[in-house]
């Protein structure tokens, strides 16, 4: 009996180790940890959908619809899909941190910029590029998978075939949210989960 019963309790263990931090299957449209703004994101089978309000776009200084989750974390692995329209110009996700953000993709018709932001102290939201994929270019009416490792100062990602590994010592800070967002056109994101 205290065989069985210790078995069971490394088992729950085990799965609330490997639980992920994060998951959004966008069953749920008002799920505490998403904060989806700057549009009328609307959630059906297991899809988030929003089409860029151009006036909210000029209210809110050029910056299209997103969806943030607060979650602390370090180091991380973050998987999710996009589809763009024809109109959509970018597709961005963005670690953030307490000081503003840490890491960057823009995917754009030209293909995909990885950036990383050293700490506040010089210009606000001031970059570095730290990478430049020609090849990962926005695919109209198709889904693109996203994994991407944060884990120190090293990001690897992987986007179907493609896979590369990126360096910066401003990756290793600690994050406090991470976003998903678009500028023009409709995108819809599937997907979404972040595991330790």
């Amino acid at each position: 009996m205290k065989t069985a019963a210790l078995f069971l309790l490394l088992a729950l263990t085990s799965l609330a180790v490997d639980a992920p931090l994060l998951k959004d299957d966008f069953s749920d449209a008002k799920l505490a940890s998403r904060r989806a703004l700057r549009g009328e994101w609307k959630f059906a089978d297991n899809i988030a959908t929003c089409t860029q309000d151009d006036e909210l776009y000029k209210k809110f200084k050029d910056h299209g619809p997103i969806i943030f989750y607060d979650l602390a974390y370090t180091d991380a692995a973050v998987h999710f899909a996009f589809k763009p329209d024809a109109d959509t110009k970018s597709v961005v996700y963005t670690s953030n941190g307490e000081d503003g953000h840490i890491f960057r993709i823009v995917f754009s018709k030209a293909g995909a910029s990885i950036r990383a932001f050293p700490p506040k102290g010089k210009a606000d939201h001031a970059s570095i590029a730290v990478g430049t994929e020609p090849d990962l270019k926005l695919k109209p009416g198709e889904w693109t998978q996203v994994s991407l490792e944060l884990h120190g100062t090293k990001a690897s990602l992987k986007v179907g075939d493609f896979a590369r590994i990126y360096e910066h010592a401003s990756f290793s800070r600690a994050k406090t949210n991470l976003s998903i967002g678009f500028a023009f056109g409709t995108v819809s994101v599937k997907g979404v989960t972040v595991e330790k």
